[in-house]
């Protein structure tokens, strides 16, 4: 056994090492096993410095001779690992092969008289049996024997990991805190120590407060941050924040700042105060949110809803508007001039009590449906005027959506129509008188045929025909006379095709022939569409009768329809005409009026060829145009 390390006699050392493990693992370890041999034959510099090391609580280990054989402390044991005691007096290389490399560099390195030293070094070890991350701090230094030889390296260490994890850790802290700060529109927080008279932040915080300090973390005096908002605010701010102080409330404001460039900021700033026992506020910590683009919004806003209602009190219609759910919640000033009733007093369900009793139910019905199906509204009805009498008026509304598509708002419109209502009702009724006068022509016409036709009986197969034309006449006139609802007959069908059969009728046979052939596809014809097709259909018509194919037994007509797409074709097609047909020299009413018709009124084209077999007309039109009503029609998402 070699002499102990520590000799016991007159030393004191030597009770303090008593208990220490590393020092009895080194006393009895047998170090002639190993390539270092026996302690008596070490330098004398070598012993001094395993004394020093094992007698120092800090990390320390000895890497010997070019094999690197360890010898280290108590302190090492912790970064050792599991790896403890099996690597004391052991090879470093054999120890740690996940390093082997870098401890080749060092004992290298050392042993040709350098040192090294490594902060945060990182390694990966497998010192408790799986793979770690670890962090250390490393010195290394040569131990040198009399002969000025370099027979070791020491290393004096320190693990890291806990602090490099922990700052690491609280750098991705501060990066989510900053991205959450961010997404919030936070632009900073501040922390007013009142006591101190200093207020520490963040960067952005002071950047936003014009505050140019190099650390805003340092602080900086109160002053200097409100120094930083808009004159005219910053005696208002100053009171409320004295008052949160002296109250222990919260504190919240908006206000602006003025920027180095003169650009105005918005900011919405809350804190809350903290008072001691005494009543005394000690601290003010807080946030600030940028509320500019909010700001802007808000003001733009503003001066759409003023230009709307502007525009709105403007309109002699009444104008109102609703929530998605149908809560009427505006109406324009036309409405309370008309209705006489005060301001409010219709929002929500009042407006119903304005109907006619008669009219209620129909309303809300017609109402319901467009609230739940997004369809356009639109109904007449009776309103009660502020005189007490209730005047008919067209309700009509649409919807407004957002980007997904759903309703956030219906806009609407109340006209009153009461006057133009009792004059149509005025006119329904002449003009059912006048036509029915027009009919009693067409019979007192037939009877005269019919009375001549006895007294001639020669010409009674010619008075039959006319007479047949006749009453063909009058019952197309029920198709292009204009009609309300209830004066409507019943058996029109209001189609093209069913259009030209009416006005054709008188000309469809001679001697129990058919000369008018319909082929192709039909289509509906709306109301607003009506005249003018009747006024081209008639045009055609009255022209063939007088000078083509209409105009004798011989001739033919083809009357051809075609969808292609969203528009439709109609070709009037003549054939068997007694003799050639010109295009006049100059359009004629009669050109012009079927020009206006398809044209201007209905957005088609229309083209005209005479051959020597008859006229052919051509007409473009786009079927919406065609089956269009007055009705209100569906919008496009807004």
């Amino acid at each position: 056994m070699s002499k102990p390390l520590f000799a016991s006699r007159g030393v004191d050392i030597a009770a303090k090492m008593a208990g220490s493990e590393m020092l009895h693992r080194f006393d009895t370890m047998n170090w002639q096993s190993t390539s270092l041999g026996p302690i008596e034959g070490w330098p004398a510099s070598l012993i001094s410095t395993v004394r020093i090391m094992l007698a120092s609580p800090v990390p320390m280990v000895l890497l010997v001779g070019r094999e690197g054989i360890l010898i280290y402390n108590e302190g090492y044991k912790t970064i050792a690992g599991k790896r403890h005691p099996q690597c004391f007096g052991a090879s470093a290389f054999s120890s740690w092969p996940e390093v082997a490399d870098f401890n080749k560099m060092v004992i290298d390195t050392v042993f040709d008289g350098g040192t090294l030293s490594y902060e945060d070094q990182q390694f990966t070890l497998y010192r408790n049996g799986m793979a770690e991350e670890v962090w250390l701090n490393l010195n290394y230094s040569p131990v040198i024997d009399e002969d000025s030889v370099v027979i070791a390296a020491l290393a004096i260490l320190s693990e890291t990991t806990k602090r490099v994890l922990a700052e690491r850790a609280l750098v991705r802290s501060r990066e989510q805190l900053s991205l959450a700060l961010g997404a919030s529109g936070i632009v900073g927080t501040w922390d007013w120590r009142v006591s101190e008279d200093k207020v520490y932040s963040d960067r952005r915080f002071s950047s936003l407060y014009g505050v140019d300090i190099e650390n805003p973390e340092e602080g900086a005096p109160i002053t200097a941050y409100l120094s930083g908002i808009h004159p005219e605010d910053v005696e208002v701010v100053s009171r409320s924040m004295q008052a949160a102080m002296a109250s222990g409330e919260r504190f919240s404001a908006e206000y602006r700042l003025l920027q180095k460039n003169g650009e105005v900021r918005w900011v919405l700033a809350e804190g809350q105060p903290s008072l001691d026992a005494a009543g005394q506020c000690t601290r003010f910590p807080g946030v600030a949110v940028d509320i500019t683009a909010q700001k802007a919004a808000a003001e733009a806003h503003e001066r759409s809803e003023a230009a709307f209602r502007t525009l709105a009190d403007a309109m002699p219609q009444m104008v109102w508007s609703t929530q998605p759910d149908g809560f009427h919640d505006y109406y324009n000033a036309r409405w309370y001039e008309f209705t006489g009733m005060p301001d409010g007093s219709t929002d929500g369900e009042g407006w119903n009590g304005m109907f006619h009793p008669e009219d209620q139910e129909r309303a809300w019905e017609a109402w319901g449906h467009s609230l739940n199906t997004g369809d356009p509204y639109q109904i007449e009805y009776r309103l009660r005027h502020h005189s007490g009498v209730y005047r008919w008026v067209l309700g009509r509304a649409l919807p407004v959506r957002d980007e997904k598509g759903a309703i956030s708002r219906w806009y609407g419109t109340c006209t009153d129509i009461h006057d133009a209502k009792m004059a149509m009702a005025e006119r329904e009724i002449v003009a059912h008188e006048l036509s029915h006068r027009i009919k009693n022509i067409f019979s007192v016409l037939s009877g005269i045929i019919g009375l001549s036709a006895r007294s001639a009986p020669e010409s009674r197969g010619f008075a039959e025909q006319l007479r047949k034309r006749i009453e063909a006449m009058g019952r197309a006139h029920d198709f292009v006379r204009p009609h309300s609802k209830s004066s409507r007959p019943i058996d029109v069908e209001t189609t093209i095709f069913g259009l030209l059969q009416r006005l054709l009728e008188p000309y469809a046979a001679e001697n129990n022939e058919t000369r008018i052939n319909f082929r192709g596809d039909d289509v509906p014809i709306g109301d607003s569409a009506a005249t003018p097709l009747a006024l081209l259909l008639h045009e055609l018509a009255t022209n063939s009768a007088k000078y083509g194919a209409l105009s004798h037994a011989a001739g033919r007509l083809d009357i051809i329809g075609k969808k292609a797409g969203d528009s439709y074709g109609l070709e009037w097609k003549e054939s068997g005409s007694l003799y050639p047909l010109r295009p006049p020299e100059v359009d004629g009413f009669g050109s012009r009026l079927m020009k206006i018709s398809v044209e201007g009124q209905l957005g088609g084209t229309l083209g005209r060829a005479w051959t020597e077999h008859g006229i052919e007309v051509s007409v473009t039109m786009p079927i919406a145009s065609i089956s269009r009503s007055s009705k209100l029609s569906q919008p496009r998402l807004l």
